[in-house]
């Protein structure tokens, strides 16, 4: 089989490339998928027997708030000329990434479950990026139910590891702690610290992802989450204590809050529609996993 991978070059594609690398990697510079001449391009020439379709214009939450034009944009026209093509061309099975920034900014009952997609509106901080995603899952549905396209959607909350986005502002809040951690001795995050959060890490997702393309065949749009669900505050006093090695005779690492931009209070999602499917699945602790992400920070940077 021929399975090809959108976003292969990111964060999260060059993790899932370690463990299959005979999928092939694209990514933005060889095709623009918000172009449908270039979907149909990229399909005919590389006839593929599946797309993951893990391409996205993404960045942390100040990026998003202040373009939201753009983000609207981008990942609208991205995902449904992609779709639509890949439908057209006659590609049997594609498993679209969407996220947990497409449910809603606040439900009845927490975890959130997949049924909660529609009941709401996304966090006004995501709300473009939100609903572009949540239109993605629609636009699958649609196309599983009218054409009988075997076209799925998983939602990952917020991913972190190794390769990710450091020293940028596609990084996200994981990323920046650990830039700021390694060349500072104190830094201002945004927001208050009390936001409560699901942290996913990448090589998990890389893990289950090839079990989602061979079994995820439904319209649920399923969530991938670990059970732990920690404040921003409980994020960055476990990351000083796992990371206190390397500030061993430096300055304390100190820290405040602007106050601002807290975004979504919460968003934890049920990942029990997932273990139904792939069966018990042990997710990589926090403390674990910030470890692992320094160590390759400073590998590259320091």
């Amino acid at each position: 089989m021929t399975i090809v991978v959108t976003g292969g070059t990111g964060f999260l594609g060059k993790n899932l490339q370690k463990i299959h690398p005979e999928y092939v990697y694209l990514s933005s510079k060889d095709y623009d998928l918000t172009e449908s001449v270039d979907c149909v391009s990229m399909i005919d020439k590389l006839k593929p027997d599946a797309i993951i379709h893990l391409a996205g214009f993404v960045g942390g939450i100040k990026d998003n708030s202040s373009r939201q034009a753009e983000y609207f944009y981008k990942n609208v026209a991205m995902n449904t000329n992609l779709i639509h093509e890949a439908y057209l061309c006659g590609v049997p099975r594609m498993l679209c990434a969407l996220s947990t920034c497409a449910f809603p900014d606040v439900v009845s009952e927490y975890p959130f479950t997949e049924k909660d997609i529609f009941n709401g509106p996304p966090a006004e901080t995501n709300f473009s990026y939100g609903y572009a995603k949540r239109m993605m899952h629609v636009q699958c549905m649609a196309y599983r139910k009218q054409y009988g396209a075997n076209y799925s959607t998983f939602c990952p909350c917020n991913l972190y590891g190794p390769g990710d986005h450091f020293n940028s502002d596609k990084g996200h809040f994981v990323a920046d702690l650990v830039t700021k951690f390694f060349s500072c001795d104190s830094a201002e995050f945004l927001g208050t610290g009390a936001p409560l959060r699901q942290f996913l890490y990448v090589k998990d997702l890389a893990w289950i992802i090839p079990q989602l393309l061979e079994n995820h065949n439904s319209d649920l749009p399923l969530i991938v989450a670990p059970n732990e669900n920690l404040s921003i505050k409980e994020l960055i006093e476990q990351a000083l204590e796992e990371l206190s090695w390397y500030r061993y005779g430096l300055k304390p690492f100190n820290y405040s809050f602007t106050g601002q931009l807290d975004g979504q209070y919460r968003k934890d999602g049920s990942n029990k529609e997932l273990l139904k499917l792939i069966g018990d699945f042990s997710f990589i602790p926090f403390k674990a996993g910030i470890q692992e992400t320094a160590i390759s920070y400073a590998h590259t940077h320091v």
